[in-house]
């Protein structure tokens, strides 16, 4: 679980009144001072910050209010503490996950659009143009530019593998 996933639990409820209304919009303005908090922990670690983190989630998490449906999402969250404040530990982890969730969202509309294909090979042919796809936007290149060139057997682009690997080597 990730802090983006954490926080869409509590907005996604729907208070029935206003002392409702006003315990999520707590419970969220808590939450969202602890991320941020946890953000500028990860540029400076300082041990009193992270114990203190660590007990305002803690208390966030085991605050009862009036609505019992917020104070079951409140324990919930609170079960996954290792997970969401395991950047405390370790500060070169990230907060969320959306970045890699950001990088299938496409194929995956995409899957449910066409419903499926034929074939194995079709399949296989989907996945393999989904990547490239993927990974010229990632790289600023042209997909269809990277395909003529390859196709074509023009010399303007680089194979893929080169640009990759010309990315992890400048950081």
């Amino acid at each position: 679980m990730c802090w983006i996933h954490a926080e869409r639990v509590i907005n996604r409820l729907i208070p029935l009144n206003d002392s409702h209304t006003k315990a999520v919009d707590d419970a969220r303005d808590q939450l969202w001072s602890i991320y941020h908090d946890l953000k500028a922990y990860k540029l400076n670690p300082v041990t009193e910050q992270a114990s203190s983190i660590r007990q305002r989630f803690q208390i966030l998490c085991s605050t009862k209010t009036c609505y019992e449906t917020l104070n079951q999402a409140l324990g919930r969250m609170g079960k996954n503490q290792h997970e969401l404040l395991r950047v405390l530990d370790k500060p070169y982890l990230p907060l969320h996950n959306n970045l890699s969730e950001r990088d299938i969202r496409d194929y995956v509309k995409k899957r449910k659009i066409s419903g499926s294909t034929r074939s194995d090979a079709g399949r296989k042919a989907r996945d393999t143009f989904a990547s490239l796809k993927k990974t010229c936007r990632k790289h600023g290149m042209s997909f269809w530019g990277y395909l003529k060139s390859r196709l074509l057997k023009l010399e303007g682009i680089p194979p893929l593998s080169e640009v990759i690997r010309a990315a992890a080597a400048s950081g």
